[in-house]
């Protein structure tokens, strides 16, 4: 080999490595069952309602996430304030905190004993073990991947657009539902399918904060969890429903950012 082929060589053979490694952990969930028999796993009552459940809670915690941090990421994006570094921080320090530190985080917000907890069930709202907790775990782990791409979005506009939408009469409320957010949909849109992705794998915060209940609180990460010791078909089966899922999210995002481009 020459002096000059080794190099191109070893950088084939890193990937290759790479590939096999990451690849075939996923591909082994197919290949240990077949696949009537993941079928036949997934008809169990248990894992209908963890699908059914993770379904439900994902929808309502994708829509506060939207509802709430879109305007939120236009502030950080468009405003410069004292701060602003701060608050930016703060929003993405879920991104790297342990999933078992989240859920302890919660408890001590939110939970029975926690700041919040005795002035939440004084309202007659229960969280902890409760479905309702199970939407606040997903929402605290997954926002930040949403409200980050979506500032990242909110900063790519060309701001001339905004000013001309305001010199023409138009509010900031208006140019901000008519004009800002139409332009970064493709990068909202990626955003929110980043932040889908993380809610539908959460395990830990939700595992600690609302517990494992058939019914009530178990996800099908949870189900998953529950099942491997006692019925791994049943493991294996919805592991390869949440693997098809990611896929689909991941091969949604890359879509949208090639529209984007």
């Amino acid at each position: 080999m020459t002096a000059r082929a080794w190099f191109p060589a070893l950088l084939v053979m890193a990937l290759v490595v790479a590939l096999a490694f990451l690849t075939l952990p996923v591909a082994a969930i197919f290949l240990n069952a077949p696949p009537s028999r993941l079928v036949e796993s997934l008809g169990d009552e248990s894992a209908r309602d963890a699908l059914l459940l993770s379904l439900r809670t994902v929808a309502i915690s994708m829509a506060i996430i939207v509802g709430v941090g879109t305007p939120a990421a236009y502030l950080l994006a468009t405003r410069r304030f004292p701060g602003r570094t701060l608050a930016i921080t703060l929003v993405e320090l879920p991104l790297v905190l342990p999933p078992a530190v989240a859920g302890i985080a919660l408890l001590a917000a939110l939970g029975p004993s926690g700041i919040l907890g005795g002035a939440i069930e004084d309202a007659g709202i229960r969280l902890a073990l409760e479905t309702a907790g199970v939407v606040v775990a997903l929402t605290f782990v997954a926002s930040p991947f949403y409200v980050r791409q979506a500032q990242a979005a909110f900063e790519t506009l060309d701001r001339t657009w905004l000013d001309a939408s305001r010199t023409l009469g138009a509010s900031e409320a208006r140019t901000f539902l008519r004009v800002a957010v139409p332009a970064a949909v493709p990068g909202l849109a990626a955003g929110g399918a980043l932040a889908l992705g993380r809610a539908l794998g959460e395990f830990g915060a939700t595992l600690i904060f609302a517990g494992s209940f058939r019914g009530v609180t178990q996800t099908v990460p949870l189900a998953i969890y529950d099942r491997f010791s006692t019925d791994f078909d049943g493991a294996l089966a919805l592991s390869g429903l949440l693997v098809i899922l990611s896929a689909a999210i991941l091969l949604s995002v890359k879509a949208l950012g090639g529209a984007a481009r």
